[in-house]
């Protein structure tokens, strides 16, 4: 639909001979920004799909951590009714024995003690195993009910996630096309900001566009307090030519411009001071080439990483 409307739009400036160098310039214009705006979603849609191959990964990883705990149940099981037809056998051993016994009593009492000291240790081992086979039993249970809860809780932050990553794309409707994009992958929610947006050339100083996109992720952020929250400053590679110092490089700038947008977020009472994260990551992290102008527009951004705080997580993966 964007490429027919650009395309009528060029047509209909070639084939007007009294619009004016200005409106076709506009035209122009207004064709490269639909042309951006075309490759932005073509990449928002290849992050969905890498982020979608991931969870499938993980999800295939679970169940097959899920498959080999049941075979370790069915192994316990088997080892089980071994044992059972093993103690079976021992007690049939021991009426052998026992019977034996009574009849050698009156020729033989040595033997007869040996005989008994032999269905006592026999007796002691199948006690002995009947005690490690109800361990093993309520071991396997246990395990498998927490994979049942690991399973549960995994799907819960997963859609979480998924929740938090619509409400933030409706909340940020109206800067869509202003260097905004959201994305989730990894479990985790991303939320880029193009400098074009927040920042002057050479300045932490966030404009007022830029603050209006910053207060909404901070409501969203207010609402949901268990999220970690890290923003990262990045830049692109052109060496930092403002004022002298003020600031260093391009990696004192990136955390600078961090840092501003975490004070930002910090004006919300509700947002937790202690969730809050700022790094600068200057140009060491870059998006796409730096070769090009495109390029180093996209590589000139503040990342807002949301991440679901993962302890309990990580304390059931440690006791499974």
């Amino acid at each position: 639909m964007i490429k027919k409307l650009s395309l009528g739009l060029l047509l209909l400036a070639i084939t007007t001979s009294c619009v004016s160098k200005k409106v076709y310039a506009d035209l122009e214009n207004k064709l490269t920004d639909l042309k951006k705006e075309n490759r932005t979603l073509a990449d928002e849609n290849e992050a969905l799909k890498l982020g979608k191959n991931q969870f499938e990964t993980d999800n295939a990883t679970l169940k097959t951590e899920l498959e080999k705990a049941k075979l370790d149940r069915d192994k316990l099981a088997n080892e089980y009714t071994a044992s059972d037809n093993n103690f079976k056998a021992l007690q049939s051993a021991y009426s052998a024995l026992e019977k034996d016994s009574g009849e050698a009593l009156q020729s033989n009492l040595g033997k007869n003690r040996d005989l008994l000291a032999q269905l006592q240790a026999k007796e002691k081992a199948l006690a002995s195993e009947k005690d490690r086979l109800a361990k093993l039993n309520a071991d396997l249970k246990d395990r498998s009910n927490r994979v049942n809860e690991l399973e549960v809780l995994i799907a819960a932050k997963e859609a979480a996630m998924k929740k938090l990553k619509e409400t933030l794309s409706k909340s940020l409707k109206a800067f869509e096309g202003k260097g905004l994009t959201i994305q989730q992958k990894d479990g985790k929610v991303y939320v880029s900001m193009e400098n074009k947006l927040l920042f002057e050339s050479g300045s932490w100083a966030v404009g007022a566009e830029g603050k209006k996109a910053v207060v909404v992720v901070a409501k969203v952020l207010g609402d949901n307090p268990d999220l970690s929250v890290l923003i990262e400053g990045h830049t692109d590679n052109d060496k930092f030519s403002g004022a002298v110092g003020q600031i260093e490089n391009n990696w004192d700038l990136s955390t600078k411009r961090a840092t501003a947008i975490v004070n930002i977020m910090g004006e919300n009472a509700k947002v937790k001071k202690e969730n809050l994260t700022a790094a600068g990551r200057g140009e060491h992290s870059p998006l796409m080439s730096n070769d090009t102008p495109e390029g180093k527009a996209k590589n000139r951004r503040i990342e807002i990483i949301l991440t679901p705080k993962l302890d309990e997580i990580s304390k059931m993966l440690n006791e499974i």
